[in-house]
């Protein structure tokens, strides 16, 4: 959802899908202005409405969307799997860490006030590049921080953390009463930086459109809460301690919920860069593979399906009722055992290198796992997060715009439709 500068709400839909060149496609399916109340059954109808005008109803395996309460009761609605964002979810996992250590918020906002100040005096703006010149630095602004997106909060750090000596002699030389930051404050953003450096490197990864994503989840989760781990033991400060035992925690709980997520966890065991090794939890893992199995024999009993050849006709409709039964309970043990033993040859198997292309992989064994290829396409579509979508808003933004502000509902779609497609 997002509203323009007219104050208009609009409902935007992304499909992401592997096309016959085992490719990873995005397309927006559609952009529509939203007058009603964003209650979830109007958001329902409206996504119902969508996917029955490209003709996609029974194809959709997984609606990803943030963690909103009307958005979660909508796929319950469309009776879909739903997936939370993880943008959205490491987003509100490192906020809310963060803000429970005030001794760290207090150091947030000096950042911010010098933030402010450079950005907003032009006296300021012009001392900070003359000084960063004249010690044969790159001229570079400053970085604020935006209220939505806790990755800024790194970045402003960070570019703090890396101009303190030309911010320091700049504060120096203006007269202002803007308190800087002190040795002790940039001790604790270097500590804060490698502590967030893995969330910052995972939300770049997991927000790409082209690659096979919705796979990474747990992995890279499984991967923070090691580095975590590791970090934990050279930190000096308490403040950066509480801040990371807080993440751990938090992390520790989301894992555990998205280990029970089905979407997640089969795309996870069916991405052969990961399989097993992927998960933290041990008893999740083999609840996992429980529920591939039962996956996989589901597929191999819809291509059973087929009228039966039995020698019931021999006896005319006599015996049809027993006859049929026992044919559908042999046919029921076959594809469980079958199952089982296509699922674990393929687990048992060494996985491919994390570089290597998962859909390549599938490409060359269609023939050798041919129902776990099959529930494969359907489960390695599924995005990590939401921000492909989010960046159709983005370039709303820039379409309807204070100079273009007169732009009809019906307009905007097109010219987004035709950006985003083409």
């Amino acid at each position: 959802m997002w509203t323009s500068i007219n104050m208009d709400a609009y409902l935007a839909i992304t499909c992401h899908y592997i096309d016959d060149s085992y490719k990873m496609n995005t397309v927006l399916l559609d952009v529509e202005k939203f007058p009603n109340r964003h209650t979830a059954e109007n958001m329902a109808l409206v996504k119902m409405n969508v996917m029955m005008e490209w003709a996609i109803t029974d194809k959709v395996k997984c609606l990803v969307t943030d963690a909103a309460a009307n958005m979660i009761a909508c796929a319950r609605i469309l009776q879909v799997r739903h997936s939370v964002c993880i943008a959205h979810a490491l987003n509100t996992m490192v906020k809310k860490s963060f803000d429970q250590v005030p001794a760290l918020c207090d150091i947030r906002n000096k950042a911010k006030k010098v933030v402010t100040y450079f950005r907003s005096s032009t006296s300021a703006k012009e001392m900070l590049t003359q000084v960063q010149q004249d010690m044969n630095r790159p001229v570079l602004k400053l970085v604020n921080e935006v209220e939505t997106r806790w990755n800024s909060t790194f970045h402003m750090l960070q570019r703090q953390h890396d101009e303190r000596q030309t911010v320091g002699a700049s504060l120096a030389s203006l007269k202002t009463d803007i308190a800087p930051l002190h040795a002790q404050d940039y001790e604790a953003i270097q500590q804060i930086l490698c502590v967030l450096a893995p969330f910052h490197l995972a939300t770049v990864e997991l927000s790409e459109e082209k690659r096979v994503s919705g796979s990474k989840v747990i992995p890279l989760l499984k991967m923070i809460h090691h580095s975590l781990q590791v970090e934990q033991l050279r930190l000096t400060m308490p403040i950066t301690k509480e801040l990371t035992e807080n993440l751990i925690r938090r992390l520790r709980e989301h894992i555990w919920n998205m280990e029970s997520l089905s979407i997640m966890t089969m795309a996870t065991l069916l991405d052969p860069r990961f399989k097993k090794l992927g998960f933290l939890n041990q008893t999740k893992m083999t609840e996992a593979v429980k529920r591939l199995k039962t996956e996989c024999g589901n597929v191999i009993r819809a291509e059973d399906e087929r009228p039966s050849t039995s020698s019931s006709t021999q006896g005319g409709n006599l015996w049809l009722l027993l006859d049929s039964a026992v044919d559908q309970h042999k046919q029921s043990s076959n594809a469980t055992s079958d199952a089982i033993v296509e699922v674990d040859k393929y687990l048992s198997e060494t996985n491919i290198q994390r570089t290597q292309d998962p859909l390549e992989y599938w490409r060359m064994q269609k023939q050798v796992y041919p129902h776990l290829y099959t529930l494969a396409l359907q489960f390695l579509c599924t995005p990590a997060s939401s921000v492909p979508c989010e960046r159709v808003f983005s370039k709303a933004g820039e379409v309807l715009s204070k100079r273009r502000n007169r732009l009809s509902p019906k307009t905007m779609k097109q010219l987004l439709f035709l950006n985003k497609n083409n």
